[in-house]
């Protein structure tokens, strides 16, 4: 895979050459920048297949430098310090990144992604979600959810509730269909925490603006407007009353 480093500290680019060198014979390192500028032009003279990007850069961040790109027919792996806004988006559009730090068995397994995902040579969709959650408001945000035969660009507002099933989450949408992902319902936890979803029972997500009452049956239940019912635990019981009432 022909590929392109951008990070403003050289320190920081020297290191993970070596490390893509000494792990990675998959990939071709074709050019390194140390700012926004220097990188979009040599993205536009060796379109490469990955992208290894910083997100916090003086003058332009990785944002804006992916902002003023007209094509996203490549990878990109962000590579950044610890940032909980940036890497909560990039988490929500399903978009690779690694701390700093880099940690090998990481980039292994994110470059494996990528030259998995390039296999397909299509625009890269999860990219163009990321750079729309980044200026739109939250409640038109969609986020990437991976099945097997697909990535799915799915509003917030759409989904009705999350079940887990050991190491696989099904969501529940309000046209009726079933998405089942691979990945535990922990996971999106988080990512929808501030997007109106509560946890009411270790194995189930619900969507507040779909939740019709909740039933005195059984220590609690939640009804939804499906018609799905939905346990309460009692651990949780006090929370989700709190939550149902502001």
């Amino acid at each position: 895979m022909k590929t392109v480093l951008i990070d403003d500290e050289k320190n920081n680019l020297d290191n993970l050459r070596q490390l893509l060198n000494a792990y990675c014979p998959s990939v071709q390192i074709v050019g390194a920048a140390i700012n926004a500028a220097e990188g979009k032009k040599i993205i536009h003279e060796q379109k490469p297949d990955l992208l290894f990007l910083d997100i916090q850069m003086p003058q332009k961040t990785g944002f804006d430098l992916l902002r003023e790109l007209d094509d996203y027919s490549f990878e990109v792996i962000f590579v950044t310090a610890y940032d909980h806004f940036a890497i909560q988006a990039v988490r929500f559009a399903a978009v690779d990144y690694l701390l700093k730090p880099v940690n090998i068995e990481e980039l292994r397994a994110a470059v494996d992604r990528a030259e998995s995902r390039g296999r397909q040579k299509k625009q890269n969709q999860q990219l163009e979600n990321l750079l729309q959650l980044l200026h739109q408001k939250k409640d038109e945000h969609r986020i990437a959810l991976a099945t097997l035969k697909e990535t799915r660009f799915v509003n917030t507002r759409a989904i009705i509730r999350c079940e887990s099933s050991n190491n696989y989450t099904s969501f529940f949408l309000k046209d009726g269909e079933k998405l089942i992902v691979s990945k535990p319902i922990y996971e999106f936890e988080e990512m929808l925490e501030g997007y109106g979803f509560l946890r009411p029972h270790q194995s189930h997500l619900v969507n507040r603006i779909y939740i019709k009452s909740l039933l005195k049956e059984d220590g609690g239940t939640l009804l939804l407007e499906d018609g799905s019912l939905v346990p309460v635990s009692r651990s949780k019981k006090e929370e989700v009353l709190r939550s149902l009432s502001q």
